[in-house]
């Protein structure tokens, strides 16, 4: 068996790279630890912390395909955030005029969760501790 310590980071790559940069550090608040445009590519890699965790590498290609999201498909299938206080996070999404699914209960475990959508439509979870 592999001895894994931790989840290294998530790659996203996104269609408008300025309206994902703003998505995941003004709405979500993850911190800029490196911007880099590699010239060759055509593409910019930003380097993304959450409290002070390296956790996401967001880039910019030049016209990427679409990814299925929607019916369920093979793959990654959403990103998922611990938040302490759902109704807290419902309520910034609410300012910020970021529609969500609704609040869920997972039934395995009684905690509420819900769902909003990246500026390419990628799943991201809300889940309540």
């Amino acid at each position: 068996m592999l001895h894994l310590n931790s989840i290294h980071h998530i790659a996203i790559i996104s269609s408008d790279y300025e309206q994902s940069k703003k998505f995941y550090t003004e709405v979500l608040g993850f911190t800029i630890i490196k911007e880099t445009y590699r010239a060759e590519r055509a593409s910019y890699k930003l380097d993304l912390a959450l409290n002070g965790k390296y956790c996401i590498e967001l880039f910019s290609f030049p016209d990427p395909p679409k990814r299925v999201s929607r019916p369920e498909a093979c793959g990654l299938r959403h990103l998922a955030f611990g938040v302490d206080d759902l109704t807290a996070t419902l309520n910034e999404l609410e300012k910020l005029n970021i529609k969500h699914e609704g609040v869920r209960l997972d039934d395995l475990t009684n905690k509420r969760f819900t769902f909003i959508e990246d500026p390419d439509g990628l799943p991201i979870e809300f889940y309540e501790r």
